[in-house]
């Protein structure tokens, strides 16, 4: 919605530079570089530069030396990069922090190269940047090595890598430690790889249905050409969810350190274990790196990440493709979306039939899992539970149409540019906490049923949301309340507001489902003493107290996970005492309390000092939990 600004490298000739340049009328390019020539505009007019970038990305093998210079700033103009020296202006001083009067042509370019600018955007062959302590002979571009700078030195506030390794991967780690915002190229670039993907398994599709009749060979390039916009909008559609996942990665690492590092190392070392991972070839940072990072409260940086988020999707892909679950009926719709809506209905027996129909499913499953639960999903709940990546991707399903969650990402993500991102994040980080709850007590469960337990629960999940409001203690309610409010007043709309305020109190919608079926009681009641019970004992209190905690060490991080799972089963087995006991009466928790009151006492005694206490300790958790244990008989 405002003018920033750019430098680049390339020209409106080449395909990527071209193109970006030409994406928003609040572009203002203060410079750019190609092999020849060299453009500066100290003050480019927004809409006027766009207009004549238009003009010559459509001029045929148009070159910088074609850019009306009438159009540049008082200050600018285009240089020969052949020049011995090149005069520079009070208006490039000022712009790019230059204090000579002349500079060589590669002296120039290193001094845009590390201007104060917005976007630093590399759309032209080479590598430019480096990390300081990377020779030039490391960086593998000996073309470059007069023109390129190092990562720490950089000033833009993004850097985009619409080119292929503008950066090293140790230049880009060095820019992000120092606040850069920066992914890979790999990354940056995927639509182009995740468009060729769709390209062949179309053509795959539409060879097949060319054999069997159902499409006509004059049919097929103008069926291509129709849909090109639409296949367009599901490849960048991917590609915004995988940025996404990455900013939601970041942002957990900061909230929810140092657990969300532990957890990261955890994935690293599993898949070095496997033999999948060169720690030292994918520049991910060392165990004494790690344990500087964690000492100095650091975590991993976008573009280190951008290499685990990579990993572990190859990782899960390959698991998944070796089971049977790509095989599962529920999972067609999948594999039909991933085709554009022209070819969905038309060809739905050939797209099943598609030869390639497992390894596409299987991509699809891993990017969704991926994108939605997290990079470390699946080797916290193996970890966990001890079950095995198809078994957890079936959990992950079964809670993402149990709650119908695409529907509540949908409404987040169209936020975007509405409510700070920081606003969305928090709310998609609520989610996957659900997510990864009742993910888990499936597979403790130990029998996942894909379909069966879709049609089971689904009922269930979705009468305790739109009911929960009724069903939760009045301390609950305010807590429900008090979220949506702060929600409402960042500028997240009344509905989905008040959805997502109640995402913590439906974690354990699963279990209140299955209590209600086990003991053969409503729902509604089931839920009223479920949610009665977390109140009247503190337990909710427990559980928040128990994710506050520091835990520094992969055991510490996994005695708040147990504390935190044996309250939710407490919870849940002081609920179906409750129930079974028959007990009418309209406050069924309270009289089953009076009735055991001497041995509850103790627990209410510090169950009432667990809510004075700012920030209870673990032996505290722990000892509350087994005196309410002990409670039961």
């Amino acid at each position: 919605t405002t003018d920033f600004t750019v430098v680049g490298v390339g020209d409106m000739a080449g395909d990527v530079f071209g193109n970006g340049m030409l994406q928003s009328p609040h572009i203002r390019l203060l410079a750019a570089f190609n092999h020849e020539s060299i453009f500066v505009d100290p003050q480019p007019d927004a809409a006027r530069s766009l207009a004549e970038r238009r003009r010559l990305f459509l001029l045929p093998r148009s070159r910088w030396a074609d850019y009306d210079r009438h159009l540049i700033s008082p200050g600018g103009g285009l240089f020969d990069r052949g020049a011995k020296s090149i005069p520079i202006s009070a208006e490039m001083k000022r712009v790019f922090a230059i204090a000579e009067d002349h500079l060589t042509p590669a002296e120039l370019i290193r001094r845009m190269l590390t201007a104060e600018t917005d976007l630093l955007f590399f759309g032209g062959i080479g590598t430019f940047v480096k990390a300081h302590a990377e020779s030039h002979a490391e960086a593998g571009d000996r073309a470059n090595d007069a023109l390129r700078v190092d990562g720490e030195a950089l000033r833009a506030r993004v850097v985009g890598e619409g080119a292929n390794l503008g950066v090293t991967q140790r230049g880009r780690v060095a820019y992000a430690l120092k606040g850069g915002r920066i992914d890979t190229d790999a990354i940056d670039n995927s639509a182009g790889v995740s468009m060729s993907d769709h390209e062949v398994n179309i053509k795959i599709l539409l060879s097949g249905a060319i054999a069997a009749g159902a499409l006509g060979r004059q049919e097929r390039d103008p069926l291509l050409a129709q849909m090109a916009d639409d296949l367009a909008q599901l490849v960048l559609r991917d590609n915004y969810l995988q940025g996404e996942a990455l900013s939601v990665a970041q942002a957990r690492g900061t909230l929810e350190f140092p657990a969300a590092l532990d957890r990261q190392i955890r994935l690293i070392r599993e898949l070095e274990k496997a033999g999948r991972l060169d720690r030292a070839l994918e520049f991910l940072p060392d165990d004494e790196t790690l344990a500087a990072r964690a000492a100095a409260r650091q975590g991993l940086t976008r573009p280190e990440l951008a290499v685990l988020l990579a990993y572990a999707k190859m990782t899960l892909d390959q698991e998944l493709l070796t089971s049977d679950l790509p095989d599962a009926p529920e999972l067609l719709p999948d594999l039909v979306g991933y085709f554009p809506p022209a070819l969905r209905e038309r060809f739905v027996a050939q797209i099943a039939a598609h030869p390639l129909h497992r390894e596409i499913i299987a991509t699809v499953v891993t990017n969704d899992l991926i994108n939605r639960a997290g990079l470390t999903f699946v080797t916290d709940l193996r970890a966990a539970t001890g079950a095995a990546a198809p078994d957890i991707a079936r959990s992950y399903r079964i809670v993402r149409a149990v709650f119908e969650l695409p529907e509540l990402w949908t409404a987040v993500e169209a936020l975007d540019g509405k409510v700070p991102a920081a606003v969305q994040t928090e709310m998609l980080l609520d989610i996957s906490g659900l997510v990864e709850h009742a993910a888990a007590w499936l597979l403790r469960r130990g029998r996942i049923d894909l379909g069966g337990d879709v049609a089971r629960l689904r009922p269930s999940a979705e009468a305790l949301e739109h009911g929960l409001t009724e069903l939760l203690p009045a301390t609950n309610r305010e807590v429900l309340a008090s979220r949506a409010a702060r929600l409402r007043a960042l500028g997240v709309p009344a509905a989905l507001a008040q959805r997502v305020g109640g995402v913590p109190f439906l974690s354990a919608g699963l279990e209140i489902a299955d209590l209600a079926e086990r003991v053969g009681q409503p729902l509604e009641r089931a839920a009223r003493i479920y949610y009665g019970v977390g109140a009247r004992f503190a337990l909710d209190q427990m559980r928040a107290a128990a994710r506050r905690l520091p835990a520094e060490t992969v055991w510490q991080k996994q005695a708040v996970d147990t504390v935190i799972d044996d309250v939710y089963g407490l919870q849940t087995d002081l609920a179906a005492r409750i129930l079974e006991s028959g007990n009418g009466t309209a406050d069924p928790v309270a009289a089953w309390a009076g009735t055991r009151a001497p041995l509850l006492a103790p627990a209410e005694t510090l169950a009432a000092e667990l809510r004075s206490v700012a920030n209870p300790d673990l032996a505290m958790l722990v000892v509350a939990t087994r005196q309410l244990r002990q409670a039961i008989g």
